[in-house]
């Protein structure tokens, strides 16, 4: 019995001396996590200013075909079909033209007969004429002229007259002849036929819609702010040439791309959406195939003026108040105030507060302070240039 009180007494200071001499376990706190960032280079450049917009191609001339002569329609050119191409001069319709051959004739005839009957009264005027002057070569007026009623004076100016008013209806009735062959004076296609062989046409109706293909139109909407930055002529400058412009489109399963100009504005802005109306010219649209068509819907990227020591960021990199933050060498975020002098679909365009080889960033950050520690992600910037991790920097947080 002594000997298991001494074994239990024995156990009991064991397990006092073990708990006792076991060393003190110290609080440790842990390092904060530093956030990691993306950034990229800023370079200054002489940035050349894209305006980007949509618009529908339209005929850059188009026609209504109408007769100015009413008549049988007899012929029909096979180019007058819808989508069909035609030249300049060439005759499209023609109309039944006996009924203009005989009022030609008719026109001759009369002319004729008033040549006729006005030298007959020239032969007259001049007899009278002389009879005057046999009857009056005594009476010592040498210088007296026979009154104007004897030498049929009235007479031969209504002749005359006569003979030039027929002469206008021989030249009317050919020309009614010669508007029996219907053409236009550009060379074109056909947008729409409305006219067949056997019809018989009125003065004034339409027989087709015709466009020209020496060009074609783009009327592009802009917001009043995007003119500053090309050149319109008469809006934004008084004379010379708009800025150049490129158009795309796909047509046939095919990215097409064609080269314009801006010709001009519409010349007011709409009162709704606030925006002016650029109208872009194509010059030959169908020297391409596909061809850039009427009813075509493009986008058209207009090439404007250049803004110089300009630095092109990511719209994600501009924080609220125009304000980038910047990836010091020593790994701390700096919040830096800089110009914007553009934002569009390239990005945003900084005139100041930036210099080539900042390193800005553009990762999102929920609770950012200026002058707070950062690392930065390994990768390449817009350049392709990588972006070294400092060497005071972990993976695990400052060293």
């Amino acid at each position: 019995m002594l000997l298991v009180g001494l074994l239990l007494f024995g156990g009991w200071r064991g397990y006092h001396w073990i708990v006792n001499s076991k060393p003190e376990q110290k609080r440790i706190k842990p390092a904060l996590p530093i956030p990691m960032v993306r950034v990229i280079r800023a370079e200054k450049e002489d940035a050349v200013i894209h305006v980007q917009g949509q618009g529908t191609v339209k005929p850059w001339r188009e026609i209504q075909l109408v007769p100015q002569v009413g008549g049988k329609v007899v012929w029909i050119s096979p180019s007058l079909v819808d989508g069909g191409a035609f030249q300049k001069g060439q005759t499209l319709v023609r109309l039944d033209q006996e009924d203009y051959r005989l009022a030609v004739t008719l026109a001759e005839a009369q002319i004729k007969n008033s040549e006729s009957a006005l030298q007959l009264l020239e032969q007259e005027a001049l007899a009278a004429r002389r009879e005057w002057e046999l009857l009056h070569a005594n009476d010592g007026d040498k210088g007296a002229s026979p009154p104007p009623l004897v030498v049929k004076e009235p007479q031969l100016a209504a002749a005359r007259a006569s003979l030039e008013a027929d002469k206008a209806d021989l030249k009317k009735a050919l020309l009614q002849l010669k508007r029996t062959e219907i053409s236009v004076p550009f060379d074109g296609r056909v947008s729409q036929k409305s006219v067949d062989a056997g019809q018989y046409v009125s003065p004034g109706q339409v027989l087709a819609v015709l466009h020209s293909i020496e060009a074609v139109q783009i009327s592009v909407p802009l917001a009043d702010e995007e003119l500053r930055w090309f050149n319109v002529p008469g809006f934004t400058q008084k004379g010379g040439e708009g800025s150049l412009a490129e158009i795309q489109a796909r047509v046939a399963g095919r990215d097409m791309v064609w080269q314009g100009r801006v010709d001009r504005s519409e010349g007011e802005m709409d009162e709704t959406t606030r925006t002016v109306r650029v109208v872009v010219r194509v010059d030959d649209p169908y020297a391409t195939t596909p061809p850039l068509v009427p009813g075509l819907f493009v986008h058209v990227d207009i090439q404007g003026n250049i803004l110089p020591d300009a630095v092109n960021i990511p719209r994600s990199a501009l924080r609220e108040g125009d304000t980038v933050w910047i990836a010091t060498p020593e790994g701390a975020m700096h919040f830096q105030q800089v110009e914007v002098s553009r934002i569009s679909e390239q990005g945003v365009w900084v005139t100041q507060g930036l210099n080539s080889g900042d390193l800005v960033v553009t990762s999102p950050m929920k609770a950012p302070t200026d002058g707070m520690k950062i690392r930065l992600h390994e990768g390449q910037n817009k350049g392709g240039a990588v972006i070294p991790i400092p060497s005071n920097q972990t993976e695990g947080g400052q060293s």
